[in-house]
């Protein structure tokens, strides 16, 4: 999918709905020159092209006592594709694994992982990371402070 299959019209929606997913189709034909209708047969092509791959709440991670957010850079002992595919089945069942990338250059994978605290970081780094398959390295980074998080930039929407 590029972006160049995306309309204004549809820019507007996705940015208006990236602001406030709660949104209703009355409250979007206000911001966007279509009626309710149209808006809805054009949210369900969006659905059904991809671009919206779902909808969820944003929950204060402190609210759930999640405190720490660790960002681990982990190699593997080789490229080979049997073991690249054994360590990301084993990650996307981590429940303390909030993202993944499989990255260029010196380290093989970025995770952002969330912790209670510094001891139960200790339990996710014994009992889930330290057991993902063909782990060489693991080196853990603790965040001092959220500067910014988004679901994608403004700017990617702007028609």
């Amino acid at each position: 999918m590029t972006a160049t299959m995306l309309d204004a019209l549809d820019k507007v929606i996705l940015a208006a709905l990236v602001a406030d997913g709660r949104l209703t189709q009355v409250e979007l034909a206000e911001r966007v020159p279509l009626s309710a209708t149209a808006i809805a047969r054009r949210i369900r092509a969006l659905e059904e092209r991809g671009v919206i791959e779902g909808y969820q709440a944003r929950i204060s991670r402190r609210a759930l006592g999640l405190t720490m957010t660790v960002i681990v850079q982990i190699s593997l002992k080789s490229q080979a594709e049997e073991l690249l595919a054994a360590f990301e089945k084993a990650v996307t069942a981590a429940p303390s694994i909030v993202s993944c990338h499989l990255m260029s250059g010196e380290d093989d994978y970025i995770l952002t992982v969330l912790a209670n605290d510094l001891a139960d970081f200790e339990r996710i780094h014994k009992e889930q990371l330290s057991r993902l398959p063909g782990v060489a390295r693991l080196r853990s980074s603790f965040a001092l402070r959220e500067v910014a998080s988004r679901a994608l930039p403004a700017s990617s929407l702007l028609p």
